[in-house]
């Protein structure tokens, strides 16, 4: 029971924080007027007590970051907590200071400050028209070697390098990698003609 002193004080000097318990018994937290306190029920509502009763407002608990990797949540506490904050990149939340790869082209790092911070591989058009990609590798590669198509068909590949003769009277040539934009867009040889020349005429000219 309250010592005699509290007995004597009538409304609206207390404040009544009223909680049911396991078994139908109940719980009564008296507060003074101007004394503020949480609810015994519900941690994310304040009140202050005064002359009028009780005034109250609940706490709404702000979202946490995607990218918090900890999560605690204290009896006596309103809202969780993020212990531990980490990198979130494409749904994967990563621990600060870790290095990975996301991807064969990217290598990243998880800042201190939560963001993942990457580099993304610029690969070189590859000097060939069929171009393969190796797993675990970012950029594609030329299995046969640098090549070109002979004409715009693109029914035919030669090698680049030395010229190649294509019929009796035609020699092609794949363009120089080193030439601007040359595997930007170009990707057909040049070609030259031996004048007067038929498919007849076969040996004598390719010397």
């Amino acid at each position: 029971m309250p010592p005699p002193s509290s007995l004597s004080r009538t409304p609206p000097e207390f404040c009544a924080d009223v909680r049911t318990l396991e078994g139908g018994f109940s719980s009564l937290s008296l507060y003074f007027v101007g004394e503020w306190y949480f609810l015994d029920s519900d941690h994310c509502t304040q009140c202050e007590c005064t002359a009028e009763g009780s005034a109250c407002s609940r706490t709404e608990c702000t979202s946490l970051p995607a990218a918090c990797i900890h999560v605690s949540h204290y009896p006596t506490d309103c809202c969780p907590r993020c212990e531990r904050i980490g990198c979130e990149y494409r749904g994967v939340v990563y621990e600060l200071g870790h290095s990975f790869q996301p991807s064969e082209c990217e290598q990243c790092t998880c800042d201190s400050d939560g963001i993942a911070r990457c580099l993304v591989a610029d690969c070189a058009p590859p000097p060939c028209v069929n171009p393969i990609y190796q797993p675990g590798k970012c950029c594609p590669e030329c299995k046969d070697g640098p090549n070109c198509y002979v004409n715009a068909s693109r029914s035919r590949v030669i090698p680049a390098g030395e010229p190649t003769w294509v019929d009796s009277c035609t020699k092609c040539r794949c363009h120089d990698g080193q030439d601007a934009g040359y595997w930007e867009g170009n990707r057909l040889a040049t070609c030259s003609r031996l004048k007067n020349c038929t498919p007849e005429q076969t040996s004598s000219h390719k010397n």
